[in-house]
């Protein structure tokens, strides 16, 4: 194997001049672990260093470990991907479409498809978040409707924007999922991850409840301020006597080689370290296209303190699996078509190369998402990676 000093190099370039606080990230090939490291500080304000076992926000790279938990209860015939998901939770079957507004309020009719797991893990479902869906930002406004990040039951009346298999529409899906693994399995969110995937693959650092031993390793969120400077921002905790739910798209703590680990299960084929998580086929279903002919599309901000505009490999189609960004052609010194990739809000992001068998995790904590620095950097950390390992 190569030298790693490529993917130093990537990773010291992407903290100078402060652009970024500081990353933390890992990577896996076949053989095993490549690195594990990190460079810059964990807060812009303060001269601690990051650190490899530091703990991020990890956001909607929850998504996936939800779906892996969705995909167990399928294997187990608790769950099917294509029964009408209010089978399993009812408020799916109450569900009703947003058309618009009128001067009487939102226009809401039935949809005219039922909503299944399968829309769900590909985000074909209908729902939409409201930081990228105008319509949506309104409603949740004027009905008074909490996010899902609050972990408020109130956040799950929200209606659809598009009819079931209708289009890809980004939103609550895996939340929605994740309330039918509790449904179908009798556990909280928490405690069925904890047994049934973070418990058996060794991932100590991760878990939807701050933890005091975190303390000194829990990255400072940062904003982007309008001169591309950083700010130290507010992130508060949820208070937990108050928690209602465990939200599957969202809300889930972990490091760089916690989330490695999760990766390196798939990566081969469900199982690390003598612990089986998935069947070998469920983990090739999940790698595949679910979303037939539709691509996944852009999403405009409607929140540019949360989001920028978001095209990720831009130009590119891209497909979805269960819950996977898939890319349907090869990026030039770095991943093969057919990669599976998603990322979180405040700017951690992931990648697995079923081909050329290589997964890379790069955590930065920087809203907001889709950072145009946050990005070039992770795209020079995994064109570095490829370098290390000779398989581009």
């Amino acid at each position: 194997m190569r030298s790693i000093e490529p993917i130093r190099q990537a990773l010291e370039a992407a903290v100078e001049g402060a652009r970024i606080a500081g990353v933390a990230a890992a990577v896996a090939s076949a053989d095993g672990v490549i690195f594990e490291g990190a460079v810059g500080r964990r807060s812009i304000q303060r001269p601690e260093p990051m650190t490899a076992d530091s703990v991020f926000r990890i956001a909607s790279m929850t998504k996936a470990i939800t779906a892996a938990a969705a995909m167990q209860l399928v294997e187990q015939g608790r769950l099917a991907l294509d029964q009408p998901a209010r089978e399993i939770l009812p408020l799916l079957g109450e569900t009703k479409v947003l058309l618009g507004f009128d001067a009487n309020g939102p226009i809401l009719r039935a949809p005219r498809s039922e909503i299944t797991l399968r829309n769900l893990l590909t985000h074909t479902a209908g729902f939409a978040y409201d930081m990228w869906n105008a319509n949506m930002a309104r409603y949740m406004k004027e009905s008074e409707i909490p996010p899902m990040r609050t972990a408020r039951l109130a956040a799950f009346a929200v209606p659809l924007v598009r009819d079931p298999g209708e289009r890809w529409e980004y939103g609550v899906n895996i939340e929605m999922a994740g309330r039918m693994v509790e449904a179908a399995s009798g556990l909280d969110l928490e405690t069925y991850l904890q047994r049934h995937i973070l418990g058996p693959l060794g991932m100590r650092d991760t878990s939807y409840i701050a933890r005091g031993e975190w303390e000194g390793r829990l990255t400072a969120l940062h904003g982007r301020k309008e001169n591309g400077t950083l700010e130290v921002i507010a992130s508060p905790p949820i208070d937990e006597a108050r928690r209602e739910f465990f939200p599957g798209g969202g809300g889930l703590y972990s490091t760089a080689s916690d989330y490695l680990r999760f990766l390196r299960a798939l990566m081969n084929g469900g199982e690390l370290d003598g612990a089986r998580i998935l069947k070998a086929e469920t983990v090739a279903l999940m790698g595949e296209n679910h979303m037939g002919a539709l691509d996944v599309q852009p999403l405009p901000s409607q929140n540019p303190q949360l989001s920028a505009h978001v095209d990720l490999m831009p130009g590119m189609p891209k497909k979805w699996g269960l819950s996977f960004l898939i890319n349907t052609e090869a990026v030039p010194g770095a991943r093969r078509a057919g990669s599976l990739a998603w990322a979180g809000l405040n700017n951690t992001y992931f990648w697995l190369d079923p081909s050329a068998k290589v997964a890379g995790v790069f955590m930065t904590q920087i809203l907001p998402f889709a950072d145009p620095v946050v990005l070039a950097a992770f795209e020079k950390f995994e064109r570095a990676v490829y370098e290390t390992i000779g398989r581009g």
